[in-house]
């Protein structure tokens, strides 16, 4: 289960992508349709979260959906606050039903939790409790922007995130904590944490494979010539017994 961060401070241009600003969240998603693309065979599901926390896509193989709801989030679409606690327990509720140590989440968040009825510790036990690892990405820049080569500061930039906190969750579910101050650090982190949670793929049911239409068709060529060999049948004449 992925679980991101869409509250107002993912909306700071603290990002490049090709060589271009962008802001946190649209360097999010490159990073997460990266991704995506390599998790064939896995169900993946997308829980976005702000002032409280929503299920965009359920656990699904139909990573081309997971995809278009991904497109189709926008900053402040669940709010303009943090509630990572409440991400952590939605997501660990829609994880049960699924086998024991393929129970997965992937939260990004570039802040603190600041709303919610969980609190992310609390959330991290329910976690623990329930078999679910966590991984824990804080994502930001130190609050500057590269302007032809020079580092600019930025009208509200230097967000604080609570990286404890996030180290602690992810340590107490048996995950790892991550910090990527940029969109390179990014994909680097998800490409480890695709290596660290490889997709188990059934083996290929291999059937042997067994030609038989040779015999068949032996005997119909058989018949054929046959056919063409044998003396026509002499038909009785006219008034002849």
């Amino acid at each position: 289960m992925l679980a991101l961060d869409l509250s107002g401070s993912m909306n700071q241009p603290d990002m490049a992508l090709g060589n271009r600003p962008v802001d946190r969240l649209t360097a999010a998603k490159a990073v997460l349709n990266d991704f995506l693309e390599r998790r064939e065979s896995d169900r993946v599901g997308l829980i976005v979260f702000g002032r409280q926390a929503y299920v965009l896509t359920p656990l699904t193989l139909d990573r081309d959906t997971v995809r278009a709801q991904l497109d189709d989030a926008v900053v402040g679409l669940a709010g303009q606050e943090t509630a990572i606690g409440d991400a952590i327990g939605l997501a660990v509720k829609r994880l049960r039903s699924q086998p024991p140590g393929q129970r997965v989440l992937i939260v990004l968040t570039d802040g603190v939790n600041t709303a919610g009825v969980l609190v992310p510790d609390k959330a991290a036990q329910l976690a623990r409790d329930n078999g679910v690892r966590v991984h824990t990405v804080a994502f930001g820049g130190d609050g500057t922007m590269s302007v032809f080569g020079f580092q600019l500061p930025m009208p509200g930039g230097g967000d604080d995130i609570d990286e404890a906190t996030l180290r602690a969750v992810a340590e107490a579910t048996g995950g790892r904590f991550f910090r990527a101050r940029d969109t390179g650090e990014l994909a680097g982190i998800y490409g480890e944490i695709d290596r660290l949670e490889p997709v188990e793929r059934p083996g290929e049911a291999v059937r042997p494979k067994i030609e038989r239409y040779a015999w068949p068709l032996a005997v119909a060529w058989l018949l054929a010539l046959l056919a063409m060999v044998r003396p026509p049948r002499l038909r009785a004449k006219d008034g002849v017994a």
